[in-house]
């Protein structure tokens, strides 16, 4: 009832396994990217800061320079938070495609079929 040669059947189970295991290999983790959503998040509140503290600095340098009122550096903060604004949504824009989540108002999650 038993194989008269065990050492046959362990080298095909041995080539059995090397084929498995080369069918499932995986990309080491260094190679592929992989980012928690908390470090999405510190990315985006990062962009955000420093849009703000860029238009800060530049409309307090505009007023020094200038001798005028805190108007420049009112404008240039809104303008900053606006860029950061602006450069949150593009990183979140990047993320989805990397996911691979269609983004709102593309034709693939139409329901019309058009």
């Amino acid at each position: 009832m038993s194989d008269p040669d065990p050492k046959r059947k362990l080298e095909e189970l041995d080539a059995k396994l090397t084929a498995l295991k080369a069918g499932q290999t995986k990309p080491k983790a260094h190679q592929e990217e992989h980012y928690s959503q908390a470090q999405l998040a510190w990315r985006m509140v990062t962009e955000m800061v420093a849009g703000l503290g860029i238009g800060f600095g530049i409309g307090y340098g505009l007023d020094w320079f200038l001798g005028t009122t805190p108007i420049l550096m009112v404008l240039m903060t809104l303008l900053g938070i606006a860029a950061g604004i602006n450069v949150m949504l593009r990183t979140a824009a990047e993320i989805q495609e990397k996911q691979g989540t269609p983004r709102k108002g593309d034709d693939e999650g139409d329901a019309d079929g058009d």
